[in-house]
């Protein structure tokens, strides 16, 4: 499920705080979340035309800042093989990283 250079063109980033904010806030009832082992999506909709990304890692997980860049890696590798495919315009969506996103098969991610 390799994206085209032309597929992740469609997708956004989400670059502002207010943004993460908007999509954790608990009277947000619009909010989608999905559960995995390595990480956990957030999807919400919203007023842009394109579906937007972003990606968290905590300090809570990882202490070190190689181990939550590697995270971010992955996570950013399984959002670009497969949001462009699946992702639905004027959407955001963020994924959370949990604590075996480093060590987890990245087929099983």
């Amino acid at each position: 499920m390799k994206a085209t250079r032309e597929d992740l063109k469609k997708l956004d980033r989400l670059q502002k705080r207010s943004d993460f904010l908007r999509m954790n806030a608990r009277e947000n009832t619009q909010v989608a979340k999905w559960v995995s082992k390595g990480f956990i999506l957030l999807a919400a909709p919203n007023e842009h035309t394109n579906a937007r990304y972003g990606i968290t890692v905590t300090k809570k997980l990882e202490k070190t800042a190689v181990g939550r860049n590697r995270m971010k890696r992955r996570l950013r590798a399984v959002a670009s093989d497969v949001l462009p495919s699946v992702a639905k315009a004027g959407m955001d969506y963020v994924l959370i990283a949990r604590v075996d996103a480093a060590t987890r098969d990245y087929a099983d991610l």
